[in-house]
């Protein structure tokens, strides 16, 4: 198989400019994922009925994350809200930016482009907070404002016009009917964290074109990562003089316009955020050329967001199209390009929560990249490839017989360059032969497959040698011999993180045992279970590679796998079924199922995947739609309402909370034995009473099944596409 080294970086690629995307790895095509086919320029109506999706209202205080919601677009590293009325300072510009400073998101301004229109001849400042109605608004891929005020019309909106460059243009019309001459000018000030040396990181400097902010080199991990060409950069369209005071700014128009009744003047600038020189170079050749011509920005990303609606949409009933674009939405500002260590464009879990702004978990990645190619195959081909470009191999310097290992989770700041979030201690669940084949189905191609493939048999071959102990054919999750595994508790703690059910009640003072290969040398740890859910995702996974084999033309490993899967299902249906509860459990090394801990809901994912008998189906369908287990007013909490661990609300989050993922796999099961009905019911159940689901408020990383009240990170991007997908019928099933 190729050299799939990890830890190697790859020189940015700069694009023509211009261009849509202008940092790609060298293994995608020149110019990065693609946008979807969309015909012609979209027609002006296609956001109709879908504005303030998420309320994107609000500036920060100071420079530390706040609970704002924000939009962010073509994998940029910055992001922005809208103000609200009762935000006078800042009308005429757009909040933040949301910056991030390579792992953790920090707000660099409360709008740093504040737009200004001076009345020449009075020298008096149009004042846009005496409209009394300001429309301030959000749609899918743009931010608009408009204002009627003192005979002027102004109207601005904001675009991405790459993955490092924003595009916000302002129009003035004067309706006042009379000749008005003015002078357009723009203003701004930093935001300052309150201790050093942070405080001092970010300057400002006034440049020919507009203003910067450059960046003191700071490296505080896991908070404040910078270096001196990190830089934040915005061009205005016209010349302008600057004035830098402290921490603010001004930039003044050199000419005034004149303008008489009826006509209207343009604006426009870019601003763009940067990690190196080149990328700075290349922002600031990108910035003339969408400066001369800002409608193609406008055209080539109409286009786009209309055909990402159109498919993403597909499908979903009238009535809930405002909650399908939220989630589309809300996957989109989660899209993060290459920088640092991340090769490949992916999607993170959430860019307003800490380390889910720029991480990029290896289930998080798969499971979301099936949903992302409804709308761009290609965006979903390189997530699903974004954490293989650090799959460990035979030619790794610090753990070889991890070949074929995903860690669980990578950031733009590796190991070996200092990065502390980077996790090697454990993987995560096994769905990324899944999540290839579902791609391919939606809109792949087989090269896609092809480059995969090796990759693949390398990633399955890697649970059968380094996490089953006893070589019996059932998998157990388990933890590296990483330093920071020193411990058996420690050991215990990464082998439950691989699950990616934390601190799920069936772990709890679970044994831990050594793993050897052949010769009884140890390569890692091993729960002193296997699991239900695990075994059950590598049947899907076996029937995936039989598909994937058959379609690049590989029959007898087909052959093989579907052999391998069968003997896998008779396994998991007669070792890690009870009767007597009707429920799937984990299979403890001493032949004995964990039932202690009661039902959880890792129990439906042989549902899910197609394993369970017809028999046992039923069994576990009786639990889900049981009021007294499953069916809690918001259905399918993560451990059973009757466990003696169910703790809905607690610091303990796989306890109780409904995590929308487990809810789909949930639903997906019952409808892949024909209990259409219950999944349907307990599906609209979901919608309705998850606590703003349906509404403008941000999708949670999970909710109280008691309540319906949303806990934990917002705007989370696998319940993003949980949500898609229940909206689209909820059948993502592996058959």
């Amino acid at each position: 198989m190729p050299d799939l080294t990890r830890r190697t970086f790859h020189a940015l690629a700069l694009l023509p400019v211009g261009a849509a995307v202008f940092g790609a790895a060298p293994a995608r095509a020149a110019d990065g994922p693609a946008a979807p086919e969309a015909g012609p320029t979209a027609a002006a109506d296609f956001r109709a009925g879908l504005r303030d999706l998420l309320d994107l209202h609000g500036v920060p205080t100071d420079s530390y994350p706040h609970a704002l919601n924000l939009f962010c677009d073509l994998g940029a590293w910055h992001a922005y809200g809208i103000p609200g009325p009762a935000d006078t300072a800042q009308l005429g510009g757009f909040s933040g930016p949301l910056y991030l400073a390579e792992e953790f998101p920090w707000y660099l301004s409360r709008a740093f482009s504040v737009f200004t229109l001076t009345d020449e001849p009075t020298g008096r400042t149009v004042d846009l907070s005496r409209d009394p109605a300001p429309e301030l608004h959000s749609a899918p891929g743009i931010l608009t404002q408009a204002y009627s005020v003192e005979g002027l019309r102004v109207t601005l909106d904001l675009r991405y016009a790459s993955n490092r460059t924003t595009l916000v243009r302002a129009t003035v019309r004067n309706e006042s009917g009379r000749p008005r001459v003015l002078r357009a000018g723009w203003t701004g000030e930093l935001l300052r964290h309150d201790t050093e040396p942070v405080r001092s990181a970010p300057s400002l400097a006034a440049t020919s074109t507009g203003v910067a902010v450059t960046f003191a080199e700071v490296r505080l991990q896991k908070d404040y990562l910078t270096t001196t060409q990190t830089r934040f950069e915005a061009v205005r369209s016209v010349p302008v003089d600057t004035v830098v005071d402290g921490d603010a700014y001004r930039s003044t128009a050199r000419r005034a316009v004149a303008l008489p009744p009826g006509q209207e003047a343009r604006f426009a600038w870019t601003e763009s955020y940067t990690f190196t020189d080149a990328e700075a170079a290349a922002a600031r050749r990108e910035a003339q050329a969408v400066l001369a011509r800002p409608e193609r920005v406008v055209e080539r990303g109409d286009e786009r967001w209309h055909s990402y609606l159109r498919r993403a949409l597909d499908g979903v009933a009238p009535e809930r199209r405002r909650a399908g674009a939220k989630a589309l939405q809300t996957v989109v500002s989660n899209w993060r390009s290459p920088a640092g260590a991340l090769k490949s464009d992916g999607v993170t879990g959430a860019i307003t929560a800490g380390t889910f702004a720029t991480g990029l978990w290896a289930w998080d990645a798969w499971k979301t990249a099936v949903t992302v190619a409804l709308f761009d195959p290609r965006l979903a081909e390189s997530t699903v490839e974004s954490v293989f470009d650090h799959q460990i191999t035979t030619a790794d310097a610090d753990r070889p017989w991890d070949a074929g290992m995903i860690p669980d989770v990578v950031f733009y700041d590796d190991p070996e360059h200092g990065g502390k979030l980077w996790n090697e201690r454990n993987s995560k669940p096994p769905l990324a032969s899944w999540a290839s084949w579902r791609v391919y189905e939606r809109g792949g191609d087989l090269a896609f497959l092809r480059r995969m493939y090796p990759k693949l048999l390398a990633h399955h071959d890697w649970w059968y040698r380094n996490r089953d102990h006893d070589h019996d054919g059932l998998a157990e999750y388990g933890s590296t011999l990483d330093p920071a595994n020193n411990s058996t508790e420690e050991r215990r703690a990464a082998a439950s993180w691989e699950s990616g059910m934390d601190n799920a009640p069936r772990f709890d003072g679970a044994g831990v045992l050594t793993t050897t290969d052949a010769h009884g040398t140890p390569i890692g740890y091993s729960l002193a279970q296997a699991s239900v859910d695990l075994n059950s995702y590598l049947y899907a996974e076996k029937r995936a590679l039989a598909r994937i084999s058959r379609a690049l033309g590989w029959s007898k490993a087909a052959e093989e796998f579907d052999r391998d899967a069968d003997r896998l299902r008779e396994d998991v249906r007669t070792r890690m079924y009870d009767p007597g509860t009707g429920w799937f459990y984990d299979l403890g090394s001493d032949g004995r199922l964990v039932t202690s801990a009661g039902k959880g809901i890792e129990g439906a994912i042989p549902l899910w995947t197609g394993l369970a008998s017809a028999r046992q189906a039923a069994a576990v369908r009786a639990s889900l739609t049981d009021p007294a287990q499953f069916a809690t007013p918001l259905p399918l909490p993560t451990v059973s309402r009757q466990s003696p661990q169910f703790d809905p609300t607690g610091p303990a989050y796989w306890r109780g909370p409904v995590w929308l993922d487990q809810f789909l796999f949930a639903v997906s099961g019952l409808h892949a034995y024909g209990y259409h009905q219950d999944a349907e019911a307990l599906t609209e159940a979901g919608l309705l009473h998850a606590e703003g689901l349906l509404g403008d408020a941000p999708i949670r990383e999970n909710y109280n099944p008691l309540t319906g009240a949303g806990q934990n990170t917002t705007n989370f991007t696998w319940s993003a596409t949980a949500l898609l997908e229940l909206l689209r019928g909820g059948i993502t099933r592996n058959d």
